[in-house]
């Protein structure tokens, strides 16, 4: 499906978009990983089904205070690199890493706000998720680990929620591979349809 051909609105507006995404995306050929992916966004967007601001907005955090950057053009901007997107992209140093490694030159450092917009955050997810590009694991190893969530696996930021965490992710793969097989697809190598989206809310 195209994630342009959705209600406008709603939850079912926002996991149907990411469905969508998901399904479009060549990096991701297991069926595992879009069901880590999902489990990561209920608890992390807290069953919004959008891209979402960190609660709070960093208040009381030294490290998201507000900084002043200028762009290429002389014109300054004062942000404060808080957590927004599907997965909480949060401190200045991840946008620029962020930025950079999706060809968006500074542009997340001067607008972070760009950050919360569906198809930017899902790009974000995707390549964080699969990469980890902020430096504290190999190459891949998130990916891998979301290979064995479903066995008990600590998951990579929530530590404490990993069984919650799990939960979701089995119930999630349980649906895509339903949707899979109803759809004449192979579990193990297409992406996800979307008219799991109702079965899952």
């Amino acid at each position: 499906m195209s994630p342009l051909s959705v209600p406008e609105t709603g939850v079912g507006f926002g996991l149907d978009a990411l469905l969508g995404f998901l399904e479009l995306d060549p990096d991701i050929s297991d069926v595992r990983w879009a069901a880590y992916m999902l489990a990561t966004v209920k608890h992390e967007c807290a069953d919004r089904w959008q891209p979402i601001e960190e609660f709070g907005k960093g208040k009381d955090r030294p490290v998201r205070s507000a900084r002043h950057v200028a762009g290429e053009d002389g014109t300054q901007y004062t942000n404060k690199y808080y957590g927004r997107g599907y997965v909480q992209l949060t401190w200045n140093l991840n946008y620029d890493k962020l930025s950079r490694a999706l060809d968006l030159g500074n542009g997340l450092v001067l607008h972070p706000e760009h950050a919360l917009e569906p198809q930017t955050a899902y790009r974000i997810m995707s390549y964080g998720m699969r990469r980890a590009p902020y430096g504290q694991e190999a190459p891949g190893l998130r990916a891998r680990r979301c290979l064995r969530l479903f066995s008990g696996a600590t998951h990579y930021q929530y530590p404490g929620q990993a069984a919650v965490i799990q939960g979701y992710g089995e119930r999630f793969e349980d649906l895509l591979r339903q949707s899979l097989t109803a759809n004449g697809g192979s579990p193990a190598t297409e992406g996800p349809d979307s008219s799991t989206a109702s079965a899952a809310g």
